[in-house]
């Protein structure tokens, strides 16, 4: 009886992090399209308020990415982009590239 409880809390826990990597993704596509859109009115902006429509676009554009940094920073919490494994398999790729240009040289 334990063992199905522990199996599914983790699935509730696998799920819970499955729908916030999820609500990030749309976050993020929602907030690429807008900054696309942000910076098309940058470029069409003329008239007496130039100045006034460029300061709010540029203020919505840092707000809105400062917040999905936070946002990317709570869903991935504790993630490396580079994880040890990468690092060792890269440091063994350039030792042994090293090993082939010693052979390589003419004497």
């Amino acid at each position: 009886m334990q063992m199905k409880n522990d199996e599914k809390q983790r699935i509730l826990l696998a799920k819970k992090k499955v729908r916030r990597l999820k609500l990030f993704y749309i976050h993020l596509a929602g907030y690429i399209v807008m900054l696309i859109l942000l910076s098309y009115n940058l470029y069409i902006v003329e008239g007496p308020y130039k100045n006034n429509i460029i300061s709010l676009n540029l203020s919505i554009m840092v707000a809105w990415t400062v917040f999905i940094i936070i946002h990317g920073l709570r869903v991935f919490n504790g993630r490396s982009i580079f994880k040890r494994s990468w690092e060792d398999k890269k440091i063994k790729e350039y030792l042994n590239e090293d090993e082939v240009e010693e052979t390589k040289t003419w004497e």
